[in-house]
């Protein structure tokens, strides 16, 4: 009987062992989990945003189109002609922001879907194109403005803008820098709590965290990782998702705990699904979608 138990034992503690380290292997990406084709035949898909409902919206814009994916009933086509929305973020009054680049304009659409322009230019002139955004606790957004040559800008139209920046429109609509020494900013994310924001630089290849100050403004600029990313997005442990070549995971201390690998490189990125454990990706001419153990924020 000694020895059954003995046997016996053993075997719980292996099982036991063997499954610790798978999840210390496997951290966040739910069991047996793989990454599956959502929808394809697009031109570029980029901007994921998640509704209240946990449906996403996301662009296809070379096409001028935003699509909705919803976790049960799939894809449907949610409006075409969206002023070449690239970056959007749902507001807390559920109205869709977007980086609208075909006027180099942020703004929302209505319920009509019609779209409402917040802001354009700086400095009476206009912005390179905005890219990315992070809507703060308080309405402030933060976006990245790079400049890309789109070819459905007019010939005559130029970089004027003296620095590729990034900027913060308060809720008052006042507008000011707030990152001004990026060789390319692109894709951002903030902490909910409205202390912490991550910052891509694309070009240089790194990823950088500053403190938000009440006034919109960054402090303690620190390396967070080696890598710039397209798009960006945060889980409910405070893990960081960056993309680049592939989805690159970072803990809120900087450290890489999980790598995950796509069909296509992947552009941009957001949790979905009703319960916000859906890992919705945007990688080129598909969209894509990972089951995960952990969740996004609202």
């Amino acid at each position: 009987m000694k020895k059954q138990f003995h046997i016996l034992f053993i075997l719980v503690a292996t099982l036991c062992s063997f499954t610790n380290n798978a999840q210390k292997k496997n951290p966040i990406v739910a069991s047996k989990a793989e990454v599956k084709l959502a929808a394809t035949g697009f031109k570029f898909t980029e901007g994921p945003a998640v509704a209240l409902d946990g449906r996403v919206y996301f662009t296809d814009q070379p096409n001028d189109k935003i699509y909705i994916w919803d976790e049960k009933k799939g894809l449907s086509l949610y409006l075409e002609g969206t002023g070449r929305s690239n970056g959007m973020y749902f507001n807390k009054q559920g109205l869709l922001v977007t980086c609208a680049d075909e006027k180099n304009q942020l703004g929302y659409f209505n319920e009509n879907k019609k779209l409402i322009i917040i802001h354009e230019g700086y400095e009476n002139k206009h912005l390179n194109g905005p890219n990315d955004l992070w809507i703060d606790p308080q309405g402030g957004i933060y976006f990245t403005d790079p400049y890309y040559k789109r070819s459905w800008w007019g010939k005559d139209h130029k970089e004027i803008q003296d620095t590729q920046a990034v900027y913060y429109l308060s809720p008052e609509k006042e507008i000011k820098q707030v990152i001004k020494d990026f060789q390319k900013p692109n894709g951002l994310i903030g902490t909910p709590d409205g202390k912490t924001l991550y910052v891509a630089d694309i070009k240089a290849d790194k990823t950088w965290k500053y403190t938000m100050e009440p006034d919109g403004t960054l402090s303690q600029k620190t390396f967070f990782a080696p890598h710039g990313s397209d798009g960006m997005t945060i889980d409910h442990k405070g893990n960081i998702y960056l993309t680049s070549d592939k989805i690159w995971v970072y803990n809120p201390k900087g450290a890489l705990i999980k790598e995950i690998e796509t069909p296509e490189k992947p552009a941009n990125i957001c949790f979905g699904g009703k319960k916000r454990n859906v890992l919705f990706i945007t990688a080129r001419t598909s969209v894509y979608t990972l089951k995960m153990k952990v969740k996004g924020v609202n």
